[in-house]
């Protein structure tokens, strides 16, 4: 297949140990052709050699290549494989934490370096020819996403995008708006997983001695829910429950008893997976041999060299690689990059067997498992818990299966009586969810776009963005359902019409004579679950359920096993109760399952008494009661209703979606005039000092400086000062802090500062600022003055991993306002070397 490709690609892929796949030939075939490409695949199915023969492309023609990741630790893991490949002096790394070889012709970086890039210097992007960015569906991430759709966006015509993403629903319409953007732009799709994924349910059933018990989720078709399954989980119900969901350790057992390790266990919490790993590792569960016990010392003390040994102490050190030593770890972001190191490489070489794991592991790193355990359906999305969607789910479970070495790979559900089993298969089956834009203009956003663009390029930049694209298509969809549903009420009202009378007035009850509606209410009220009715159609109806009032509604089933809730008024004179049936009880309406039984029993009925009807003395001659298709007019007037009850729903849509992006932006545009940083499409020199500042808390961090709120401190106060604009609080973090002397005065002022702005917010209608954050401020202080590890954690607030991630941060906004601000450039830079030091140090090194 490789003879159709160029030299450069060609020869690249002759160095590979596997022979290439169809989709990944196709998107290479794009991009010698000089287009663009967005690929979709399953996890593990081979995207990263697309992107390297891209870079080998690109290298071939003399240009240079970026790729980029959205997270730090895989920005590391690709700059360590790509050096392999191209040797230092021709690899370079740009993240917050590292700046290394940054002319290299291959440089690896975060999202976020290359946005700043296109904003602040595009020069450099001269002869880029090539960028790709890995898992782009991270446009979808609320807090990060805009910066993916920035890239696109603003990244100058002619440098070819490398789009590489988990398998999505929506994948034509992203591609769509690809090709709006950046032209020519081939979509390639591969739905195979290279190693075929079993997905199975794992429930502990008490009737057997608490044995875990293994079944698949899909019927043999690999469809359909495991009937069996559904079966068992309902004759387990009761007051005794047979089943419930299986203990960590019984499930590492039963791992091990399956041949299913190494395994992947994700747990959607930092504490459960700290916990697992203990418990697993004190049961006596031996999981390595001698050879990889030894491996694992010489990896974890290559890993963890460059800490110091005090600190390593700090930390647990013995008992943690006590605990690598029997097979088994936790991984998640609480952890210190050199612990987390030293895991990924101790599995991804089969020498650890099981890892219990937080979702990031999930994205872009490099460790692929025989089997995948999830132990909850549902995850805490920061407000609220909600359930996996199937893109998430696919995602979690694409590292089970080594390519290679296994034949299939295992996902393991455990059973929750929270999450229904069928809720379970249909979220596996699905596979993929739509991707949807998170973009959303931003201050420092709005300064760079004001200083680059026209005011017209602008909006029409802003209007080029993914959200606007589906906004713009929702909307044309809409504009077509509004005008079909006008046409079918339009329809529906002249069927409704009657020449004996009014029918709605009937249908209200306010018609009629002789007491006729009376006579149809008196027919109703006699209705009840179970009995069979014939509408006038000819055909006969169960009732499942029936409403009480004065207008009641009833949900009826066919012999076809379709549901249909009909309301009194479409009940008319010519109506019949054929009998009744006994409905197996509890009456589960909403159940596929319970209703194909009912179906069944109806197909089979026969009516063991005669049919009852209106009382027809009741209904006068002539009247709409009297009409022959007054049956027909009710039908066709429930629907015009139904048809006008949604059409107001749609139009009550097309007046939310009027807000654009363009209106939000010039929203923002409006607080940014007020605090004098635009003028009539000017920037002030403070507003030029904005562009430089990314960061959530962009303009309050601004305008505090502005302000003169970090003058006159200290390195120690600096840092203090500077970590209340990038803390984010996790639930479990103390509600309270102690601040005192100069920290605490200027904390006050921010506040108030933060007052000030979100007033001018709510004024201009812009989503309120988030408040700075003091939690981690003692902390960054007691650092930055030379405290010891130990001390800063002797109230064990922060895990070890927290507190360097949280002080990476803090240096990172730290050098943008040493390089931004004259005025106090020579505090920043003290105060960065005096965070930047032991286990902080250690966790920016790659």
């Amino acid at each position: 297949m490789t003879s159709t490709l160029g030299e450069p690609a060609r020869r690249f892929l002759e160095s590979e140990p596997f022979e290439p796949d169809l989709f990944q030939i196709q998107a290479i075939q794009s991009i010698e052709q000089g287009r663009s490409v967005v690929v979709t695949a399953p996890t593990g199915s081979g995207k990263t050699l697309i992107a390297e023969a891209a870079i080998e492309i690109a290298l071939a023609a003399g240009k240079r290549a970026f790729y980029t990741a959205p997270i730090k630790a895989l920005s590391n893991q690709k700059y360590r494989d790509f050096v392999g490949r191209y040797g230092a002096a021709g690899t370079g790394l740009l993240t917050g934490d590292n700046s290394i070889n940054g002319d290299a012709p291959t440089v690896v970086m975060t999202t976020e370096v290359l946005r700043n890039m296109i904003y602040a210097d595009p020069a450099v992007l001269d002869d880029l020819g090539i960028v790709i960015l890995d898992e782009v569906h991270y446009l979808q991430d609320r807090y990060r996403g805009s910066v993916w759709e920035e890239v696109i966006i603003h990244l100058p015509q002619g440098i070819q995008l490398v789009n590489l993403s988990a398998t999505i629903a929506n994948a034509e319409e992203f591609t769509g708006w690809m090709r709006s953007r950046r032209g020519p732009t081939d979509l390639v799709v591969e739905e195979r997983r290279p190693v075929p994924l079993e997905s199975m349910y794992l429930v502990r059933d008490r009737f057997h001695g608490d044995a875990v018990e293994w079944f698949p989720v899909f019927d043999r078709n690999g469809t359909r829910p495991n009937r069996r399954v559904l079966n068992l989980l309902r004759k387990g119900r009761g007051r005794h429950r047979r089943f419930g969901t299986p203990r960590r350790l019984e499930v590492a057992e039963a791992l091990l008893g399956a041949d299913k390790l190494p395994a992947i266990y994700f747990i959607f919490s930092r504490a459960g997976c700290e916990q697992a790993a203990a418990t697993v590792a004190a049961s006596g569960l031996r999981l390595t041999s001698a050879a990889e016990r030894e491996a694992i010392r010489s990896v974890v003390a290559e890993a963890t060299g460059g800490l110091d040994p005090v600190d390593l102490g700090v930390l647990g050190f013995e008992s943690w690689l006590s605990m690598l030593e029997s097979g088994v770890a936790a991984h998640h972001a609480g952890m210190v990059p050199a612990f987390k190191e030293a895991i990924e490489r101790l599995f991804a070489a089969g020498h650890l067997k099981l890892v219990f794991a937080t979702e990031t592991l999930a994205l872009g790193i490099n460790m692929p498992a025989r089997a995948v355990v999830l132990e909850s359906f549902s995850k805490f999305n920061g407000e609220s818990h909600e359930l996996l969607r199937p893109g998430d789910y696919t995602q979690l479970t694409g590292r089970a299966g080594r390519r290679g070495i296994d034949e299939s790979g295992t996902a393991a559900v455990l059973h929750s009586s929270y999450v229904p089993f069928q809720k379970v298969a249909e979220i596996a089956r699905m596979g993929s969810h739509p991707l949807v834009s998170s973009f959303e203009p931003s201050y420092n956003m709005a300064v760079n776009l004001v200083a680059n663009y026209p005011k017209s390029r602008t909006e029409e930049l802003l209007r080029a963005s993914f959200a606007q694209y589906r906004a713009a298509e929702r909307a044309r969809r809409l504009e077509e359902r509004i005008a079909e549903r006008r046409c079918e009420a339009e329809r529906y009202r002249d069927e409704a019409t009657c020449k004996y009378g009014d029918v709605e007035a009937f249908a209200a009850g306010a018609g009629g004579a002789g007491g006729e509606t009376d006579a149809i209410r008196s027919f109703l009220a006699g209705l009840d679950s179970g009995d069979v009715v014939d509408l006038g159609d000819g055909e006969a109806r169960v009732i499942l359920v029936r409403g009480y009032g004065a207008r009641p509604r009833f949900l009826l089933l066919s012999a076809t096993s379709q549901r249909r809730k009909v309301g009194a008024e479409e009940f008319g004179a010519s109506m019949r109760r054929l009998g009744s049936i006994d409905l197996p009880v509890p009456i589960r309406a909403e159940d596929d399952e319970y209703c194909a039984t009912v179906a069944d029993l109806l197909k089979t009925w026969e009516p063991d008494e005669p049919p009852t009807r209106v009382d027809e003395s009741a209904v006068a001659e002539g009247s709409v009661g009297s009409c022959p298709r007054l049956d027909e007019h009710l039908a066709a007037l429930a629907r015009a209703r139904r048809v006008e009850k949604d059409l107001r729903r749609l139009e009550r849509r097309r007046r939310r979606q009027a807000d654009d992006i363009v209106t939000r932006f010039n929203a923002r545009l409006g607080v940014l005039s007020e605090l004098g940083y635009v003028d009539h499409w000017h920037l002030s020199a403070k507003g030029r000092r904005l562009r430089s500042v990314y960061s959530e808390h962009d303009l309050l961090l601004t305008e505090a400086i502005e302000r003169g709120l970090l003058d006159d401190l200290s390195p120690a106060e600096f840092a203090a000062t500077v970590s209340m604009f990038t803390f984010e609080p996790r639930r479990s973090d103390p509600e309270e802090t102690r601040l005192v002397g100069v920290v605490a005065e200027r904390f006050e002022a921010i506040e108030a500062a933060w007052d000030d702005l979100t007033s001018v917010e709510e004024r201009r209608g812009v989503v309120a600022t988030g408040p700075p954050e003091p939690g981690f401020a003692p902390y960054a202080y007691a650092w930055a003055s030379g405290a010891a590890l130990d001390d800063i954690f002797g109230e064990d607030v922060f895990s070890a991993g927290d507190f360097v991630r949280n002080c990476r941060q803090l240096l990172d906004l730290t050098r943008q306002i040493r390089d931004t601000f004259p005025s106090i450039r020579g505090v920043a830079a003290v105060a960065i070397e005096q965070v930047d030091r032991g286990i902080v140090a250690a966790g920016g090194r790659v």
